[in-house]
């Protein structure tokens, strides 16, 4: 069992069986123990950026260990897999076992475990078929190197793009002039509206000032985080109007994948710019923007425009990162769902530049009492069909209730799937939630009201919204009556694609 870096056999000298005999032991206790130090090795060494008081290293190559000690670090030629190597060695806080030979690497990772118990171990796996080998014989991280630099290369990737992106749109920004209207989606959240904030950002350094903004929204900020968010950043926003969207040279969609979903732009409006993290698959644009950025991977399209600012170098004050933390969050339900690696390490970019108590300030309002009513109206008219829930709440007024329905409903015991659905003055509405992984909550939405007239559906995996204007409906003039008319049918349509039969008996 010989201690060798993959492409740099040891020398004929180091072949035989070697063992460990520390002639000069370390003279207090080390903090890093290194078994191996080839190139994985050394390049572990350098990246500890510690004294060499504090490391101690083992390596089959006499060699490699004559140069290391002419570093003044603390090295003596053995072999990994010899348990004599742990008898004159204090105790270390980390071993790093690092070298290719995976039955030598085995045994130390049994021997350290054996003799240390609570020394943190991290080993090399010389192939995929040991990483669960050794962890399953007491390494704490086991590191695939293989594996390793395919993340790390994706990771690049991923960030190359981002940058590339980044400069295409700040380079795009800087040659217009006039007014930019930045439009969110319907009734925004906090995820749509910081994702405008900083949209406005780039373009003021891009044009230089050339380029004003203006942040446009339809509907209302119903939900009482929501408002409270907008009031205490005193967010400057806008109702769209035709007159202000002509006043308009150009027009960006954010948190919104296209004109006429989730918003009442005509389809064929001319949009400039779109920058959404929902899918857009299906998406049929009739006017292409000058630039389109649509993640599905990510949880929040804040987390997009906050890499955007990282990646132009652009200053983030208290309040634009308050909003784009927020955002982040409330979008992907406090970290808890579609939420990836790098929405977190974009909030952990943000947190510490946001205001902490203004955050508390807003995670915590007060409930109105409509909201309070349409979650009790969501209680009493439940109906559970195979761990599916459904509710009826009636006429609305503020429709960010339904969401926060649907959320508390997916909270009772045996229900997957929470579906709650209203009217108001302008649309058929409805909020789902989803924990089930077998069902992509958006897609099936979708598939169920496809042929509604004039129907917005879809969403991800474990939430989805569906809204149906009223205006295909004008000869209706009971809004009660409307709603069991065309939502019951679709919920039967529904059914039918998760698999509820109508002999299913109702659980309340």
């Amino acid at each position: 069992m010989v201690e060798t870096e993959d492409s740099q056999p040891a020398p004929k000298t180091n072949k035989q069986n070697i063992q460990t005999v520390i002639k000069s032991p370390p003279a207090k206790n080390i903090k890093y123990l290194i078994l191996g130090c080839g190139s994985i090795g050394y390049n572990v060494l350098e990246e500890l950026h510690d004294t060499a008081d504090n490391i101690f290293i083992i390596d089959s190559d006499e060699k490699r260990v004559t140069d290391l000690r002419d570093r003044r670090y603390q090295a003596e030629v053995g072999n990994a897999g010899d348990e004599n190597l742990i008898q004159s060695i204090p105790a270390p806080e980390v071993v790093f076992i690092l070298t290719s030979d995976k039955n030598a690497n085995l045994m130390a990772v049994q021997n350290i475990r054996k003799a240390y118990p609570s020394s943190n171990i991290i080993a090399r796996a010389a192939d995929l078929f040991s990483t669960d080998l050794l962890a399953d014989n007491g390494a704490d991280v086991v590191l695939y190197p293989q594996q390793v630099v395919a993340k790390s290369a994706v990771n690049h990737m991923a960030n190359l793009v981002a940058s590339r992106n980044a400069q295409r749109l700040h380079s795009l920004l800087s040659t217009w002039s006039g007014t930019l209207g930045i439009i969110t989606h319907k009734n925004p959240d906090p995820d749509a509206i910081s994702s405008a904030m900083a949209l406005a950002v780039i373009v003021n350094d891009a044009s230089g000032g050339k380029l004003k903004t203006k942040i446009l929204y339809e509907g209302n900020i119903g939900h009482q985080e929501n408002r409270t968010f907008v009031n205490l950043l005193d967010i400057k926003m806008e109702h769209l109007t035709k007159e202000n969207c002509s006043e308009c040279e150009y027009l960006a969609l954010v948190d919104c994948v296209a004109p006429g979903m989730n918003n009442d732009l005509p389809p064929d409006t001319k949009i400039n710019i779109i920058i959404d993290h929902h899918s857009a698959e299906g998406v049929k644009r009739v006017n292409p923007p000058e630039f389109l950025e649509s993640k599905p991977e990510m949880g929040a399209t804040a987390s997009i425009l906050t890499q955007y600012l990282q990646e132009l170098y652009l200053p983030i004050d208290t309040k634009l990162a308050t909003a784009l933390f927020y955002g982040i969050r409330a979008d992907t339900h406090e970290f808890q769902r579609n939420v990836t690696p790098q929405d977190l390490y974009n909030a952990a970019f943000l947190l510490p530049l946001a205001d902490r108590a203004l955050l508390e300030v807003v995670m915590a309002p007060s409930i109105s009492v409509e909201t309070l009513e349409v979650m009790g109206n969501s209680i009493v008219n439940r109906d559970v069909k195979q761990g599916y829930l459904f509710s009826n709440v009636g006429y609305i007024r503020n429709r960010d209730a339904l969401p926060q329905a649907a959320e508390m409903l997916l909270t009772l015991e045996g229900v997957s799937t929470s579906i709650v659905y209203g009217i108001t003055d302008a649309a058929i509405i409805m909020s789902a939630r989803n924990k089930d992984i077998r069902l992509h909550i958006g897609d099936v939405l979708k598939e169920a009201f496809a042929t509604i007239p004039g129907a917005s559906a879809g969403g991800h995996a474990t939430m989805a919204a569906v809204s149906i204007p009223l205006n295909a409906f004008s000869l209706v003039k009971d809004k009660e009556q409307l709603l069991s008319m065309i939502i019951e049918p679709v919920l039967s349509g529904f059914m039918k694609l998760v698999g509820i039969t109508e002999a299913e008996g109702v659980e309340t």
